[in-house]
């Protein structure tokens, strides 16, 4: 008996709709993409309105003979993919690839992979929307023309095997920009005056905020803080006023993609890369005892902080039973859309049921997916949670020296009502501080008050601080760079590419960092600059509404780029890099080792060169922990047939090693580390067995060229 035939990118997310559509259906796993642009050429033909000569991507010839066996015997051809423009667009290519264009064919769509869901998409499916695939296939072009178009340019005049990219290259400039901030600082030196003060045996402490209630205190040496405190000391103080009030705080939206990125940055210390893969597994279907795999969370690419209606009122019921009626607010918590050109999922990141608590869940997870789930739950629970109020209080004190007279102020602010505090509270940036308000006394307007001590305290101004991953997101969606589902595989392509490196935990710009973006700023300022990537942007949501054509698009783009293309290969200079300092010492003559570079990538040399020649190769570290004693991996060669091995870069404390470079995605069943071998990948820690492919499909996010 024929069956249907349904089409989506990964084997763990087939599984788990197979058990839910069951009978009358049958699945498959594209592995991802199944064709895209040629490796080794343009693919782009500039001149026939931008046609792209799409090919079968390497590794997908079987996946795509599986589903063309399949699709003969099939009634009809339903296209499960991810309900984005990126899905859209893998559904189109299927279609073309697999040669199904005479076939009945249904998109469904669903942003969570539930019985419920799953059902009422396939109840209700719907046409291709050419609209998404031609905004993701202007983008793919978009990204390639300009890095297939700059790349070759850097290798003649700076090294080979550099790159360029419409959104790489303006994320490396704001890191590069914000290091030349720190650079370029000149700290300014300024002073503070606090004061304790006495009311009875209670000691609370205040600010020197003025002079009298109109001009603003400002004291730059210190000289200056020393004359203050000499008529301080003198002065008598009295309460000025007192303002009481409660102030209430409201609770945060629940996650969009890019404010999870970095919400697990600032709690959990994972990187976008690694929040994405636990969060991908968390939506594709967890078993949960036994039962079927059922999606833990909705999809998790997404721009959107709408929340379904039902979800809403199952979660204000789940508030009130647990937390009772005092903490959940009259109305149910509406929030707008934040991202301009919102495009993608139509719903936040919620869990797919309030009622699968993270503790129930714990069990069945890996430590990732717990924590990552654990978030999600608690940010969408806590979002429709009442307000948190706080009791307020500022008191301006007035002290009286003579004909001068000086503001303080002490405030202080207690928790009243937790609200949804009592649940979950927003982490912090590292440059943002804390409000420091300490417990005040009963005080009242006229109340005489005592001197115990003062307290002037040099301060200097501090330049920016480096992005970290959660800072660095944040300034990309403030300036409309890139979207959110690209975060995470441009933040891993900017280091893969040793335009950066990552210093506890920030950015920091490597040598060639510096040399590429100053180019690419003299001779390409427009991809670039902020502004402009950012209006790119726009036209690509654009076109995914119908807007504008896709091809006018381009064109209006590339015939301005194509002349500074031009341009570029004769006036662009030929500039090479420095070598970048080492704390390593050349073992031949103790004078330092550097980084340079060559054909065949970045080698060790001794700085005294030519009168020293000693060199060798890098020790690369791997982001990859050692499961031995915690420590980092590094990519090491044997002395005599210079095979690549891994090994602790501990050694030789620590001896781990393995011949086969590990996978970056953890083990599914404890969090361990995963050895390939051959097809299917082993864990160094536990018995867990499967397939590289689908493993490697947790970690699907197409870098940009």
């Amino acid at each position: 008996m024929a069956k249907n035939l349904v089409i989506v990118e990964s084997p763990a997310k087939a599984r788990t709709i197979e058990r839910i559509l069951k009978k009358d259906f049958q699945v498959k796993a594209t592995m991802g993409h199944v064709r895209d642009l040629p490796e080794k050429e343009l693919g782009v033909d500039t001149e026939s309105d931008f046609a792209a000569k799409y090919v079968v991507s390497r590794g997908k010839q079987k996946v795509l003979r599986e589903i063309k066996a399949a699709a003969k015997d099939a009634k009809t051809l339903y296209l499960a993919t991810d309900p984005d423009r990126e899905g859209e667009a893998i559904s189109w290519h299927i279609i073309h690839a697999a040669h199904l264009q005479g076939m009945p064919t249904k998109r469904v769509v669903f942003h969570e992979i539930t019985k419920d869901a799953v059902e009422e998409a396939f109840r209700h499916p719907k046409d291709i929307n050419m609209k998404l695939v031609n905004a993701q296939q202007a983008r793919r072009i978009l990204d390639r023309l300009v890095g297939y178009k700059i790349s070759p340019i850097l290798w003649r005049k700076v090294l080979k095997g550099l790159s360029a990219g419409r959104v790489q290259s303006v994320t490396v400039k704001m890191i590069v920009d914000r290091e030349r901030e720190i650079q370029n600082f000149v700290p300014t030196e300024y002073w503070s005056i606090e004061a304790d003060l006495k009311k009875g045996k209670a000691v609370f402490r205040a600010e020197l905020i003025g002079i009298g209630k109109a001009k603003k205190l400002s004291i730059s040496t210190q000289d200056e803080a020393t004359n203050l405190c000499v008529d301080l000391e003198r002065a008598k103080y009295s309460v000025a006023e007192v303002k009481q009030k409660t102030v209430p705080r409201q609770p945060v939206a629940p996650f969009i993609t890019s404010t999870l990125q970095q919400e697990a940055w600032r709690k959990l210390r994972f990187s976008a890369k690694r929040t994405m893969a636990a969060a991908q597994a968390l939506y594709e279907g967890i078993p949960i005892g036994g039962a079927e795999p059922v999606g833990l969370i909705t999809y998790m690419r997404t721009d959107s902080t709408h929340v379904a209606a039902q979800a809403i009122t199952e979660t204000r019921e789940y508030i009130a039973n647990k937390f009772g009626k005092n903490h959940l607010p009259d109305s149910a918590r509406i929030f707008k859309k934040k991202v301009k050109g919102a495009q993608e999922a139509h719903e936040a990141i919620r869990p797919t049921s309030v009622h699968r608590e993270p503790a129930a869940m714990k069990s069945h997870l890996t430590p990732d997916q717990f924590k990552v789930y654990d978030l999600v739950w608690k940010r969408m629970v806590a979002s429709q949670m009442a307000a948190a109020l706080f009791d307020s209080t500022t008191v301006d004190i007035l002290a009286a020296s003579g004909k001068n007279k000086y503001l303080f102020r002490a405030t202080s602010s207690t928790l009243a009502f937790p609200g949804f505090l009592a649940l979950y509270s927003e982490g912090r940036d590292e440059e943002e501080n804390g409000d420091r308000k300490s417990a005040l006394p009963e005080l009242a307007q006229g109340d005489a008050l005592d001197l115990v001590k003062l307290f002037p305290e040099q301060h200097f101004t501090k330049p920016p601080p480096r992005y970290t991953e959660a800072t660095l997101i944040k300034a990309l969606e403030e300036n409309g760079i890139g979207r959110p589902s690209t975060y995470a595989p441009i933040l891993s392509t900017i280091q893969d590419r040793e335009y950066v490196d990552k210093e506890k935990g920030q950015f920091k710009p490597k040598e060639m960092g510096f040399v590429v973006t100053d180019l690419m700023a003299d001779h390409f300022p427009e991809i670039v600059d902020t502004g402009f990537t950012a209006r790119m942007e726009e036209k690509l949501d654009e076109i995914s509404t119908g807007e504008i054509e896709w091809v006018p698009a381009l064109k209006a783009f590339y015939d301005v780029f194509a002349v500074e293309v031009d341009k570029a290969y004769t006036d662009m200079p030929k500039v090479k890099a420095a070598a970048e300092p080492t704390d390593e010492v050349c073992e031949k003559c103790g004078n330092p080792m550097v980084i340079k570079r060559g054909r065949y990538g970045r080698f060790l040399a001794c700085s005294n060169f030519p009168a020293c020649k000693n060199a060798r190769p890098i020790r690369t570290e791997i982001d990859i922990n050692c499961p031995k004693c915690g420590g980092k991996l590094v990519e090491r060669r044997t002395n005599k047939r210079k095979r690549t091995f891994y090994g602790c870069s501990n050694y030789p404390d620590c001896d781990f090693a393995t011949w086969e470079k590990p996978l970056s995605v953890p083990c599914p069943e404890c969090g361990g580390l995963l050895i390939p071998k051959g097809e299917m990948a082993k864990c160094a820690k536990c018995k867990y067995q499967g397939s590289i492919e689908e493993l490697k499909e947790k970690e699907k996010e197409p870098v940009p060229a």
